[in-house]
């Protein structure tokens, strides 16, 4: 049936693997196409076994299913993978290997891991950064570590709020000042460690108290730790550069959310890569001054002492007293850690996404309906054209091109229906892929695997294939998700 939708045309390839229940390696395909009615749609077409997941393996792998279904390889027009080498490597990697074999067959790099790679890959490359956010780490871990402790840092809390209410520090509303929990950063989502930073801030003090309890009462090595805790949460440094995250994911957050969602089109996310560069570089031509104003006002309401900020700096490194000398701690946060931060931040950034597939992406947005109010730009459509699908046009038509993009700009760009359609359909996603792990973990349960070792037969795996593509159906997979705690898959 899909391959009856797809009738011979050109379409785009998206692959992903995961580990299945019994630890085996899979790997999802699906085919992203125009049916013959001009909608863009999106099929899951496979999920196939591999012995490993080198790029040679995965190739033959997707070579063999699209032939079995006599699908033309020379059809592909895109490849959608996440960024690992074996995926995404410029000589050895499966979209080079296709690439290949498929010259316009160009690899686009989901944008969401693209930001969450620059921005984990930012918070490592500067020291101060990395320090940081394993002594974050390290300080939720001891506070979080019992619900004894967690009930204490709710009771600090209730007792600071019910304080600065009684000074009339704080407001009085419903849903203002509530009680919460230290939240712990997950590797995967990188807009949750702001979502960390942000409650260790507001929880500062009561964080506090929490350790100094533990220290006072605590045995053992729990002790210890609580000690080295707040000796590290209330070092200038730690912060300072607290402070700083919060603002710089702060500005990166909006891009987190945005490339998260399933229907953002590519060219909102493309001045949403644009726009977080230039509040970055503005957060470095001007914030200077107001975060370490914000800092100090910070250690001064918790009654933490202030060191001199005109005194010299000495590095671990140095020698001696003598080294070093000319630097001031002033020089040393603002030009060491917070220039440093935010130049690493955007170096990362611009390095994610300035490769060639986001040239093809800038271009294609010419044909969006949202860019009705801006001048029709037909010199991309030809350059898209001739740089990037030169072998999809003959001479004929590329002349004839040039032609109808004349006639295009004034009759139909002009016309008040066009001025009315809202959006081409969503762009280069990946998202499929992982929903189709979603619910292979739904179906292929621990039993079944037991099943299929001991009692593994053809007309078995035709039946797992044949129901694991209905379930992966896009029109029943989110009633599925829904249903799935009241739902027991039929052996």
């Amino acid at each position: 049936m899909i391959c009856e939708e797809i009738n011979g045309g050109k379409f785009c390839l998206l692959v992903d693997e995961a580990r299945d229940q019994s630890n085996k390696e899979q790997m999802s395909i699906v085919l992203r196409f125009f049916n013959k009615d001009g909608f863009i749609m999106e099929r899951f077409f496979g999920l196939v076994h591999v012995p490993d997941t080198t790029s040679k393996t995965l190739k033959n792998a997707i070579y063999s299913v699209l032939s079995r279904n006599n699908l033309n390889l020379k059809s592909i027009r895109g490849q959608g993978y996440d960024g690992t080498s074996n995926m995404r490597g410029n000589f050895k990697g499966l979209q080079a290997l296709i690439s290949n074999d498929c010259p316009y067959a160009y690899y686009v790099h989901c944008f969401a891991h693209r930001l969450q790679l620059a921005l984990a890959a930012a918070s490592q490359g500067v020291v101060a950064l990395q320090k940081f956010f394993t002594r974050l780490s390290f300080v939720i871990n001891v506070v979080g570590a019992s619900s004894k402790r967690t009930d204490q840092l709710r009771d600090a809390q209730a007792e600071e709020i019910a304080y600065k209410i009684s000074i009339d520090e704080l407001d009085i509303g419903r849903v203002l000042n509530q009680i919460g929990t230290l939240q712990r950063a997950g590797y995967t989502r990188w807009s949750s460690h702001l979502k960390s930073v942000s409650s260790l801030i507001k929880m500062f003090s009561p964080t506090c108290e929490v350790l100094l309890k533990i220290i006072k009462d605590g045995t053992g090595s729990i002790k210890g730790d609580a000690d080295l805790a707040y000796e590290a949460i209330t070092t200038f440094e730690f912060v300072f550069v607290l402070h700083l995250e919060k603002e710089i994911m702060e500005i990166t957050d909006l891009l987190c959310q945005s490339l998260q969602r399933q229907y953002q089109d590519i060219c909102n996310a493309l001045r949403l890569v644009a726009s977080t560069k230039l509040l970055l570089q503005k957060m470095k031509d001007e914030r200077w001054d107001g975060l370490l104003s914000l800092v100090m006002s910070f250690y001064q309401e918790h009654n933490i002492d202030i060191p001199d900020m005109s005194s010299p700096y000495f590095s671990r490194g140095a020698r001696s007293r003598n080294e070093g000398s000319d630097h001031t701690l002033e020089h040393h946060y603002r030009v060491d850690i917070f220039y440093e931060a935010i130049n690493c931040q955007l170096m990362e950034i611009n390095h994610r996404f300035s490769d060639r597939s986001t040239e093809l992406l800038r271009l294609s947005t010419t044909l969006d309906p949202k860019s009705v109010n801006e001048p029709f730009r037909s010199g991309d459509v030809i350059k898209l054209v001739e740089k990037f699908y030169p072998e999809d046009f003959n001479e004929q038509e590329k002349v004839v091109l040039k032609i109808q993009l004349q006639h295009y700009e004034i009759d139909v760009v002009q016309h008040a229906d066009y001025k009315l359609l809202t959006f081409v359909s969503e762009l280069f996603s990946t998202t499929t892929t992982e929903r189709s792990f979603s619910a292979m973990n739904l179906i292929k349960t621990k039993l079944r695997n037991k099943m299929e070792d001991e009692f593994l037969n053809d007309s078995l795996v035709l039946h797992f294939e044949r129901e694991l593509a209905e379930k992966i159906s896009l029109k029943t997979v989110v009633q599925d998700f829904k249903n799935a705690k009241d739902r027991r898959v039929p052996l």
